[in-house]
C-alpha cells in the first residue's frame, strides 16, 4: 500500500518560512525567500474563506460589521524588525477579521457564544490575554483580540493546519479612536500606534481614549485616576500644540467610489491620495496584490473584503482619511466631562 504523504506546509515548512523571515530581518532576503513568504501569505486565503463563512453565518441579521484583510507585506516586515524574537511562521495576524459592534454588551455576548462554537480550530489565547478593554494599552488602544489556529479533519486543507487567524472585536467608539490613530500615522511623521515619532501625539490620543471610554462606555482607559477636568485640560493643551483636531477636520474625506465587488485593493500614496481597485474573484485580487507590492514597494497596499461598500468604508475608514466619528465623539465627551453645553475644542 502506498504511503499517504501529508501535504507540505505553505512555503515548504515552518522552518523554511522562519528562515525567510530571519533573512528579511537581517536585510538579506533572497528571491527564493520572498517567494516562500508570498506562498505562505497566499495560503492564508483558505483560512480567511473558512472563517469568513463561519463569522458571516453567525452575524447574519445582527447589524455587526464584518470585514477581513490580508496583512500588508510592509507591515509584516516592519513587525519582524520591531520584534526580533518573533518567528514568521507563528505570526498570528497575517489573516485578520474585524468585527464592529454598536454596543459593548453585544460584543461580549457574541464573543462568549463564539467561544462555545463546535469546530476543530483552536483558540490559542487565554480568555483575557488580549482583552485591551479590561486592560487598555498605554497608547489608549481598546478592543479584544482572539487568535485561532486553523485545523481540519478532511484531507482538503490539511496543508493549512497551523496557520493562524486573528479576530478583532471593537465597539463603534473604540473603532473611531483606532481609525483616528491610523490616520495620524498616514498624515504626520509620527506613529502613535507603534510609539514612534513625536510622543505628544501618542499622549494626546491616550487622553482621548480615556475621554471616550468614560463618557460613551462608562469605562476607564489608560488614565483611570486622572480627574475629569485635568483629563480634558491636558488633552486641550496638546491639541493646541499639535493642531490635531484642526488637521483631522481639514482632511478630504470625500465619498470615493468603492464598488460592490467584494474584493477591494486600497493603495495609499505618500501624498495622501487613495487609489481603489476592485475584483470580483478573490484569486485575481490576490495575484494583483502581490504584483502591486512588487511594483510599488513604497506604497501602503492592502486587500480587504466585505459584503458591501459601506462595510468597507466603515471597517477600513482609516484608508479614507475619515476621522469624523472620532471628532464628534471626542467633542461630546469633552463637553460632558466639563459640564459645558458645547465643546471647547
Amino acid at each position: 500500500m502506498d504511503k499517504i504523504t501529508k501535504p507540505a506546509f505553505p512555503g515548504g515548512s515552518k522552518s523554511r518560512v522562519n528562515r525567510a523571515g530571519d533573512n528579511v530581518r537581517k536585510g538579506t532576503p533572497t528571491l527564493q525567500d520572498l517567494q516562500v513568504i508570498d506562498e505562505w501569505r497566499a495560503a492564508h486565503r483558505g483560512v480567511l474563506n473558512t472563517f469568513q463563512a463561519i463569522l458571516r453565518n453567525r452575524t447574519r441579521g445582527t447589524g455587526i460589521t464584518v470585514a477581513q484583510r490580508h496583512k500588508r507585506k510592509r507591515t509584516i516586515f516592519d513587525k519582524l524588525h520591531r520584534l526580533p524574537g518573533m518567528q514568521l511562521a507563528r505570526m498570528d495576524d497575517v489573516a485578520g477579521f474585524r468585527l464592529i459592534f454598536k454596543h459593548l454588551n453585544e460584543l461580549n455576548d457574541f464573543r462568549a457564544v463564539f467561544h462555545r462554537a463546535h469546530f476543530n480550530h483552536k483558540r490559542r489565547n487565554d480568555l483575557n490575554k488580549y482583552d485591551y478593554i479590561k486592560q487598555p494599552k498605554g497608547t489608549g488602544y481598546r478592543g479584544i483580540h482572539d487568535v485561532y489556529e486553523y485545523d481540519v479533519n478532511s484531507a482538503i486543507g490539511q496543508n493549512l493546519a497551523g496557520l493562524n487567524v486573528e479576530i478583532q472585536y471593537r465597539t463603534l467608539v473604540q473603532h473611531a479612536w483606532a481609525t483616528a490613530v491610523e490616520v495620524i500615522g498616514f498624515i504626520t511623521e509620527s506613529q502613535p500606534k507603534f510609539q514612534k515619532g513625536d510622543n505628544r501625539y501618542e499622549r494626546a490620543m491616550a487622553f482621548a481614549s480615556e475621554i471616550l471610554a468614560r463618557v460613551h462606555e462608562k469605562l476607564k482607559g489608560p488614565f483611570p485616576d486622572l480627574p475629569d477636568s485635568d483629563l480634558v485640560s491636558q488633552f486641550i493643551v496638546l491639541d493646541k500644540e499639535l493642531g490635531l483636531l484642526m488637521t483631522l477636520r481639514g482632511l478630504n474625506a470625500a465619498n470615493r467610489d468603492v464598488s460592490n465587488r467584494r474584493n477591494t485593493i486600497l493603495i495609499f500614496s505618500g501624498s495622501g491620495e487613495l487609489e481603489i481597485r476592485t475584483f470580483r474573484d478573490a484569486p485575481d485580487a490576490l495575484r494583483a496584490l502581490f504584483e502591486l507590492e512588487r511594483t510599488m514597494p513604497e506604497r501602503d497596499i492592502v486587500l480587504v473584503r466585505a459584503d458591501t461598500s459601506e462595510e468597507v468604508r466603515l471597517a477600513f475608514r482609516n484608508y479614507f482619511s475619515d476621522a469624523s466619528d472620532f471628532i464628534r465623539l471626542l467633542e461630546e465627551g469633552c463637553a460632558k466631562l466639563t459640564n459645558h453645553p458645547s465643546s471647547t475644542l
